[in-house]
C-alpha cells in the first residue's frame, strides 16, 4: 500500500478514535489486494484504483464508527454487503465486535469468506440469502444490536430489508447519498411499519474536512417489534415499496 494511503488510513482512524495497529493495517492491505485480484474475474467493485479504494471503500465504510449507537453495539449485521462494505473495514477496526455479512449472491459470500480467512479477520461470518428470506429465520430476526447497509435501494425498501433484524432498542444505520432528505421523508410510513422511530440524518465523521466522496448516515432506532407480516415475500419490497 502506498505511504500516502497508509497515512490517510491512520489519520482517519485517529479522527474516529479507533486504535490503529500493524495487524489492522496488514488486514486492510491483504483484503484490498484480494478484492482487486478477484475483481478481474467477478464484478465486486467499480473502484479499482488503490487511492479511490482507500477513500471510497475503507474510510467511507468507517464513517459510523464514532457514533455512540454503533459503539454500543456488539452484534452487527451488514445487509447487502457486496464486496464486504462497510462490514469488513468495521470488523477490522473493531475486532472485539461480532459481524454478520449478508448478500444475495453466493459467489460474493464465498470470496469474502476466503479473503477474510487469508487476512485473519476472525470476527465475521458471511451468509448467503435474500434479506426477505433470512429475516424469517429465528437465528437472525431481531437478533442484532445494529444493522448497517450501503446497499443501493430506496429507503423504504431498505427499511423493510433491514429493520426486521434489529432488536428493540437497537439501531439501523444506512449510508445514503448527500441528497437523501426527500427519500427519507417518503420512507416515513415504511420505517414506522417496520418498528422504526424517527429517522435522523447526520453528516458523518469528517465534518471539519469533508471527503471528496462521503455518504450521509441515517440513524433509525428500533422502537417496537417488526410485525410478523414483514418483510413481505422476496422481490416485493423492491418492486412495491411501502408509501
Amino acid at each position: 500500500m502506498k505511504q500516502e494511503n497508509i497515512k490517510k488510513l491512520c489519520e482517519a482512524f485517529a479522527k474516529l478514535n479507533i486504535e490503529m495497529t500493524d495487524v489492522k493495517l496488514q488486514q486492510l492491505q491483504l483484503y484490498m489486494e484480494g478484492i482487486l485480484e478477484w475483481n478481474q474475474h467477478v464484478n465486486l467493485t467499480a473502484i479499482t484504483d488503490e487511492d479511490d479504494f482507500v477513500q471510497k471503500h475503507y474510510i467511507d465504510s468507517l464513517l459510523c464508527a464514532n457514533a455512540d449507537e454503533f459503539r454500543s453495539a456488539q452484534k452487527i449485521l451488514d445487509m447487502g454487503t457486496g464486496g464486504g462494505f462497510p462490514g469488513i473495514p468495521l470488523a477490522i477496526a473493531f475486532p472485539e465486535k461480532e459481524f454478520v455479512l449478508a448478500d444475495s449472491l453466493n459467489k460474493r459470500i464465498r470470496i469474502i469468506d476466503e479473503l477474510a480467512a487469508k487476512a485473519g479477520i476472525s470476527n465475521i461470518s458471511a451468509v448467503h440469502g435474500r434479506a426477505e428470506e433470512l429475516a424469517r429465520k429465528p437465528e437472525y430476526r431481531e437478533q442484532f444490536d445494529a444493522c448497517v447497509s450501503r446497499a443501493v435501494a430506496n429507503m423504504s425498501t431498505l427499511s423493510e430489508y433491514c429493520l426486521p433484524y434489529v432488536i428493540v432498542g437497537g439501531w439501523f444505520i444506512a449510508y445514503k447519498g448527500p441528497d437523501c432528505e426527500a427519500e427519507i421523508s417518503t420512507a416515513a410510513k415504511a420505517i414506522q411499519r417496520m418498528g422504526g422511530g424517527k429517522a435522523e440524518i447526520r453528516n458523518a465523521g469528517f465534518d471539519s474536512a469533508p471527503l471528496p466522496f462521503q455518504h450521509k448516515l441515517v440513524f433509525i432506532e428500533k422502537v417496537t417489534p417488526t410485525p410478523k407480516a414483514y418483510p413481505r415475500k422476496a422481490g416485493t419490497p423492491g418492486k412495491d415499496p411501502i408509501k
